[in-house]
């Protein structure tokens, strides 16, 4: 395998991306920036498909902070029990929309700092509301793109934060919106948890690290 420095292999990886997916739908369904932070919020250990199954029903019942708001704790956990971990999500959700309506005049604000100190809202949800709903600059990682990012070698996997920024640092600003949507959808095609080839994976068989074959 032919040595090549971390920049190098990183632009390689990005064309290659852009070969296997030049499009890049937000796979997680919602209206707007509202929707899509409760559908992400109810991502967390919960696959896009199974969300995108449950949020018709909660949307149906409450599309916006003020309804949102005035929906029961109990209500909201029965919609979205399917996701897993109901209790504390349904109270994050409630509360969010209270915090949004009392503290941003009922609209989500396009500010890290102000989401990540709403309740259920880290900053990889954060960074994907701030990317996908506003067009901002961000590379939200999570377990996957960090486990994706680590055999490559693009990152020494110690921790998500870690991988964030090495990921930032390697690859153009203008392309870590979509690049992160890139990762995901290839590592559900080509480079799962469970299961992977790294002699067949199109970028582990060229780029992996060395402890992949072993």
């Amino acid at each position: 395998m032919e040595k090549i420095t971390k920049k190098v292999k990183a632009q390689v990886i990005q064309d290659m991306l852009e070969h296997f997916y030049p499009e890049t739908p937000i796979p997680l369904d919602h209206q707007d920036p509202f929707t899509l932070l409760v559908a992400v919020l109810l991502s967390a250990q919960c696959t896009d498909e199974r969300v995108n199954k449950v949020t018709p029903a909660l949307f149906a019942a409450a599309d916006n902070p003020t309804d949102m708001a005035q929906l029961e704790v109990e209500k909201i956990k029965a919609i979205i029990r399917p996701c897993g971990l109901s209790p504390r999500k349904s109270k994050a959700i409630k509360a969010l929309s209270q915090m949004i309506i009392d503290l941003h005049e009922g609209v989500v604000p396009q500010d890290f700092e102000a989401l990540e100190a709403m309740p259920g809202v880290g900053h990889k949800t954060a960074s994907v509301v701030m990317s996908q709903a506003f067009g901002v600059p961000a590379f939200p990682v999570d377990t996957h793109i960090h486990r994706l990012a680590y055999r490559w070698g693009l990152s020494t996997g110690k921790s998500v934060e870690k991988t964030e920024a090495d990921l930032k640092r390697l690859f153009p600003r203008d392309r870590w919106n979509k690049l992160h949507l890139q990762i995901i959808f290839f590592g559900r095609e080509y480079c799962p948890a469970r299961g992977h080839d790294p002699l067949v994976c199109p970028i582990c068989s060229k780029y992996g690290r060395k402890t992949l074959f072993k």
